[in-house]
C-alpha cells in the first residue's frame, strides 16, 4: 500500500490550517494488515518510506487529539504540530510484536507533546512541574462543571477522584485562573485603573536607611575580616591572601615553591589558617 505525495504546503498546519485538515483526512486509513506490513519493514529493515506511510496515514488521528486541548487558548495549528512529532516519535519507536495497533500506542507519544507544549506556552510562568501537578493541570478544568470556585465538597471529590491532596487542588485552581502581570503598565493605560506591580512594589534599593545599613554592614565585615587576618601568622596571612584575595591568585604549587614545602603542607596551612580565621570572626561577632 502506497499513501499519494501530497502537496507540500497543504501538510504544513501553520499554512492554511482548512486546508491541512482537508488534506490529511483524505489519506486512506491503513488496514490492520497493511499497518503490520509497514511496521514490518520499518522495524526490521529501517524503510524509510514505510515510516513515512505509517506517519501520513495517522495525521488525521492527531487533529483529533489536538482539537480536545482547543481550550487553552494556543493555536490549534501549533498544537497539531506538536502533536505531529508526538506521533513521528511514536513511529519510530513502534514494535509490531506487542500486538496493538499503532493509534493505540501512539496517543501517549502525541499527547506527551502537546502536554509539554502546552506547560511551556501558557504562562510565561510554569504553571505545573511535579508529575502530580501536570496531572492536575489537565484534569482539573474537566473536572470542573462550572466558572465558579470549587466549593469545599467538590475540592475533596477532585482530589481524591484524581488522588491527589485537596490544598494541590486549591493551588492548581488558583494557577489556572491566574494570568501573567506586566511590570509595566502599558502605554496607554490609566494610571488610577491599571493595576501593575510598578504602581504599588516599592524599589528599596536607594532608601537612605537601606544605603546606610549596607554600608554599615560592608565596613563592619571588613573591619572584622582585617582583625581575623591580623591575628594570623605573616606566613599564614600571606597564604592565604594569595589564595583567596589577591587579584591573580596563587596555585599550592607555587605557594609550596616559595616557601619550600609540599603542595599538601601548603594545603594543611592553608585549612588551618582558615579555621582559625573563622573562628576569630565568631568571636568577634558574637562579643
Amino acid at each position: 500500500m502506497s499513501t499519494a505525495l501530497q502537496p507540500v504546503h497543504n501538510l504544513v498546519p501553520g499554512a492554511n490550517l482548512e486546508a491541512y485538515v482537508q488534506t490529511v483526512s483524505s489519506i486512506p486509513v491503513l488496514s490492520a494488515e497493511e499497518e503490520r506490513e509497514l511496521a514490518d519493514r520499518l522495524f526490521y529493515h529501517e524503510d524509510l518510506d514505510a515510516a513515512r506511510q505509517l506517519v501520513m496515514s495517522h495525521l488525521r488521528f492527531v487533529v483529533h487529539i489536538a482539537r480536545s486541548y482547543s481550550g487553552y487558548g494556543l493555536a490549534q495549528a501549533d498544537l497539531v504540530q506538536e502533536g505531529n512529532v508526538g506521533l513521528m516519535k511514536a513511529v519510530k519507536r513502534f514494535n509490531p510484536e506487542m500486538g496493538v495497533r499503532l493509534v493505540s500506542f501512539a496517543v501517549h507519544w502525541i499527547r506527551a507533546e502537546i502536554h509539554e507544549f502546552i506547560l511551556r506556552n501558557w504562562r510565561i510562568v510554569k504553571v505545573a512541574t511535579t508529575k502530580a501537578q501536570r496531572k492536575l493541570f489537565f484534569n482539573l478544568r474537566s473536572a470542573k462543571k462550572k466558572l465558579a470556585w470549587l466549593n469545599h465538597d467538590e475540592v475533596n471529590a477532585v482530589a481524591e477522584d484524581l488522588g491527589v491532596a485537596a490544598h494541590e487542588v486549591r493551588e492548581m485552581e488558583s494557577r489556572l485562573y491566574g494570568q501573567d502581570l506586566g511590570f509595566d503598565a502599558g502605554a496607554d493605560d490609566d494610571d488610577d485603573a491599571t493595576y501593575a506591580p510598578v504602581h504599588y512594589l516599592e524599589d528599596k534599593r536607594y532608601d537612605p536607611a537601606t544605603l546606610l545599613e549596607s554600608a554599615d554592614w560592608s565596613d563592619n565585615s571588613v573591619g572584622h575580616l582585617q582583625q581575623g587576618l591580623a591575628s594570623l601568622d605573616e606566613r599564614s596571612r600571606d597564604i592565604l591572601y594569595q589564595r583567596w584575595l589577591a587579584e591573580e591568585k596563587a596555585t599550592l604549587h607555587e605557594l609550596a615553591a616559595k616557601y619550600q614545602v609540599s603542595a599538601e603542607r601548603i594545603r594543611q596551612l592553608e585549612k588551618n589558617a582558615m579555621n582559625k580565621l573563622k573562628k576569630n570572626l565568631e568571636a568577634e561577632v558574637a562579643a
